[in-house]
């Protein structure tokens, strides 16, 4: 997804397309929104693919056939995007995608079929963009804590009016966990036993999740299909009325519900009135994770939201960026979740603070110089990537590079896809001797724009960490600027003794030189 928004540029709407790729299912939603940021809706379209179809196992892949059936219907969404206008597409996939083996293929053939780039999002960032979806349907005046039961995983996320502050994602969704539980009879019924073994899985697998939760203080609501498909079967089968937009569900209800429909068919289970046919063989293990949940979190009743999740998420999300392409919203969400992961390193917050800076003033300086056309995007990852690159010392200062890599790579960082998080992990990994190159696993596992942009940030933070290599400010200020002899000039203000820094410039030349393609003179001041 781009940073700039065209809406909040020009005086003109515009059209975007929202595109949810799930698990189990593809959703689309196409929104025009206007120069005052107010929107509409102009069309939505769900499909179920069943994209994570056969990948809970041992190989960890997605199979051939799922790929092509969720390509075909996502190439089919784009298309009926572009007859309705929409010039901007924000495409995402959540757990098959994230956590497949061969999702760099998938990525591909989305790119070929639909002419889609697609962003994977992490677990807890996709719980944070569901809490904002439920924010576009519900006012919070207090606490909301919502559940969305995915294919292959459920995010939890409690917050407030603003968004959430508690994020977590489990891995377990209603695919998964009908994957790995034991074969049901030979009907599709499934015995009491079995259900009983579904939830003691999903208690083991959400127990971080259910500690760092406790029992909260807050109105409860359930944003998936599963969750609406169940909420609408008890309104129909146990109370005879038609169900609502927003149908309460409640936990007596729900366990009655469930032992009724483990114990049917499958063949029932697809004639039972509100049931979605397609869900007839997850729906028991579905209701299980939601129902073991509620036990564990206390929770008497939760309302089910329809055509509020995700994808309504990524369209708040969108809605709060500025008029230079930076969200106040994500980038205070960002800053954050950098800023919390540093600080459990118990990182030199100072050193990093300044390097930071040295690193930015650098980047914008080498722009006016022609030296790179990167953007406010990449700006705002060098920043975190100078703030985060020291905090392998954690471990050892050792190889710290190597640790530093690791922890962000792994950290699941709130505000960030996966594409991004590998960024910042791979300009931290290079911010000491190395320059980016083939031999490094850090930087083969990018994209090809990924390794242009790393190129670029990873030589700005090296450069920047050079600078304050006696962590006392010495260099206050740094700037690039093109020599008249095509040469680079560094001009540095000094505050105080910098011969560790011009002794680390001047062990470092060539390599500078090679990484910013200029000879580098120095000029203090």
């Amino acid at each position: 997804m781009t940073p700039t928004a065209a809406a909040h540029v020009g005086a003109s709407s515009e059209t975007v397309a929202y595109l949810d790729i799930g698990t189990n299912s593809a959703r689309l939603m196409v929104v025009r929104i206007e120069a005052d940021r107010s929107w509409s809706v102009v069309t939505m379209q769900k499909e179920s693919v069943r994209l994570g179809e056969g990948e809970f196992g041992e190989t960890r892949a997605l199979r051939p056939e799922a790929m092509e059936r969720a390509a075909a219907v996502c190439a089919r969404f784009a298309e009926l995007a572009r007859v309705h206008g929409a010039t901007r597409f924000v495409a995402v996939a959540t757990a098959a995608t994230r956590e497949a083996g061969n999702r760099a293929e998938f990525t591909r053939l989305l790119r070929d079929t639909a002419g889609l780039d697609l962003r994977v999002v992490s677990g807890k960032e996709e719980a944070r963009l569901v809490y904002l979806g439920v924010l576009s349907r519900v006012r919070v005046e207090e606490r909301a804590l919502v559940i969305d039961i995915g294919g292959g995983s459920t995010e939890i996320a409690v917050g407030d009016g603003d968004g959430a502050d508690l994020v977590d994602s489990v891995s377990l969704g209603a695919i998964r966990l009908t994957a790995e539980s034991p074969a049901p009879r030979q009907d599709g019924s499934v015995s009491a036993r079995a259900y009983e073994d579904m939830r003691h899985r999903v208690r083991l697998a959400a127990a971080h999740a259910l500690r760092a939760l406790g029992r909260p203080r807050a109105e409860a609501y359930a944003t998936s299909g599963t969750a609406v498909n169940l909420a609408a079967v008890a309104a129909r089968t146990l109370h005879d009325r038609v169900p609502r937009r927003d149908e309460p569900l409640t936990r007596a209800d729900l366990r009655t519900l469930a032992k009724r429909l483990r114990t049917m068919s499958a063949d029932e289970r697809r004639r039972v009135p509100g049931l979605t046919p397609a869900r007839a063989d997850i729906v028991v293990a579905g209701a299980a994770i939601l129902e073991t949940l509620m036990d564990e979190l206390g929770l008497g009743q939760v309302t089910a939201l329809e055509d509020c999740g995700l994808r309504e998420g990524l369209l708040l999300d969108d809605l709060a960026r500025g008029d230079h392409g930076e969200s106040f919203l994500e980038t205070g969400v960002r800053e954050r979740s950098v800023l919390q992961l540093a600080r459990a390193t118990s990182f030199d917050e100072t050193h990093a603070r300044h390097v930071a800076a040295l690193a930015l003033e650098l980047f914008d300086s080498a722009r006016d110089a022609g030296l790179h056309r990167l953007g406010p995007r990449e700006r705002e990852l060098l920043g975190y990537a100078a703030l985060l690159h020291d905090i392998g010392t954690f471990l050892s200062y050792t190889r710290h590079h190597q640790h530093t890599y690791y922890l962000v790579r792994n950290a699941e960082l709130v505000g960030f896809d996966q594409n991004e998080i590998a960024i910042l992990a791979a300009t931290t990994y290079f911010h000491r001797k190395a320059r980016p190159a083939g031999r490094y696993e850090a930087f083969t596992d990018l994209d090809r724009a990924s390794r242009k942009v790393v190129r670029k940030l990873s030589a700005y933070l090296r450069l920047a960490e050079y600078l304050d290599r006696g962590h006392t400010a010495a260099i206050a200020h740094a700037r690039l600027a093109a020599s008249a002899d095509g040469a680079l000039r560094l001009e540095l203000t000094t505050a105080g003794d910098w011969r560790l820094e011009r002794w680390a410039l001047e062990r470092r030349r060539e390599s500078l030189e090679k990484a910013l393609g200029r000879r580098l003179e120095t000029v203090a001041v």
